[in-house]
């Protein structure tokens, strides 16, 4: 059962995050349930993030502050596996490290700084910073169409689904502008073959 201070001092944090927005961090409580919350990291300029839109989940205990929260992140972005617990200081791996004092908002400013770090972890992984690039331009893609959890991802956060669909119609305008290979080569071929009549006329 949810403890009344638990729902309280949640409710808080959303209105404290709504007021004060953190850089690169969007958080937001599921509609059903006030100890499911959902984020968004967006990567680091200067990183194999950058350009990345990275959706993970924070599960709180019902006697939250008093025990810290799990925490996974569902989009691959090549430093923790997706859907696995990751363990950090104020994860539910290290209880005995936990602070009362620490909010969603300290929980995923370390988490963000965390994954630019390259320590190892319990749920985390190795991969390139080419791979990693990679993911992270796949990765408004995932979250909108390719994910379990996109319907979840779009109902809480629009904003990002709004910006994939203007990222998807600027790339339509890009290639519409661009000549068709077939058609080029086609224009090439018929150049040359008209080039090519006087001489065989000879």
């Amino acid at each position: 059962m949810v403890e009344r201070a638990s729902v309280k001092r949640l409710q808080k944090e959303f209105r404290e995050l709504c007021k004060e927005p953190i850089p690169q961090i969007v958080a937001r409580p599921s509609p059903n349930d006030i100890l499911e919350w959902h984020y968004v990291l967006e990567g680091s300029e200067g990183t194999p993030y950058a350009g990345g839109y990275y959706h993970g989940k924070i599960k709180f205990p019902p006697d939250y502050p008093f025990k810290p929260p799990s925490i996974s992140m569902i989009t691959p972005n090549g430093r923790f596996a997706p859907h696995k617990k990751i363990c950090l200081s104020m994860s539910d791996f290290h209880p005995e490290t936990w602070n009362p004092i620490w909010s969603v908002s300290s929980i995923l400013t370390g988490l963000l700084s965390f994954m630019i770090d390259k320590g190892d972890t319990t749920g985390s992984i190795t991969t390139t910073d080419a791979e990693k690039r990679q993911l992270a331009r796949k990765s408004l893609a995932y979250n909108c169409k390719e994910s379990i959890g996109s319907k979840t991802f779009m109902k809480m956060f629009p904003e990002y689904l709004e910006k994939y669909e203007q990222q998807q119609n600027e790339e339509k305008k890009r290639r519409s502008k661009e000549m068709p290979f077939w058609l080029l080569f086609l224009l090439v071929s018929g150049f040359g073959l008209v080039m090519a009549l006087p001489l065989l006329q000879l």
